[in-house]
């Protein structure tokens, strides 16, 4: 195999041919750069080590420091203007949801009085009136009894009229 295939294969390429002073000048670049590095690492610690001092000098506590990014974090989403434009279409939505809800309950109250209102639940109204009345005792203390203990007759023959046909009233819708 050739120098192609070996860097085609994922090799490096090879380094260009350089002399050995050009070497010698970049190794002293190289050196030279990784203290300037170490150096400013240091000097960055010590800034930070100061920046901590001066916090803790002045009450400045991470929880606090947590407390003002979150608020001013919560500015900046509340005066956005996706923020704004959405908080206003979901107001909106509400309005609408709240007055079809009232639609709503309107319409279906009305509805109920129909229903109400209708010859057959008048009907059935009636009847249950009469039921109630008829099987209420009026002053008599003991309940009427048959011999067999069974159900009072009165009773048989009103369940036997709510049984009974319905009537051809207005259906109900």
């Amino acid at each position: 195999m050739g120098e192609d295939a070996v860097t085609s294969v994922g090799g490096s390429p090879l380094p260009p041919v350089i002399t050995e002073e050009e070497r010698q000048e970049l190794q002293e670049e190289l050196m030279k750069v990784e203290d300037e590095i170490q150096t400013l690492s240091q000097v960055l610690a010590a800034k930070e080590k100061h920046l901590a001092d001066i916090k803790r000098k002045l009450g400045i506590t991470p929880l606090n420091e947590l407390k003002q990014n979150i608020t001013k974090t919560w500015q900046e989403v509340t005066t956005s203007t996706a923020y704004r434009r959405t908080s206003e279409t979901l107001s909106q939505a509400g309005l609408k949801a709240t007055a079809a809800f009232s639609n709503m309950g309107s319409a279906i109250s009305k509805k109920l009085e129909d229903v109400r209102n209708a010859p057959t639940f008048k009907s059935f109204e009636e009847k249950v009136e009469t039921l109630k009345t008829k099987i209420t005792p009026t002053g008599s203390t003991s309940a009427p009894s048959n011999q067999d203990n069974s159900v009072p007759e009165t009773t048989n023959s009103l369940i036997s009229q709510l049984e009974g046909p319905p009537t051809q009233d207005a259906p109900m819708q």
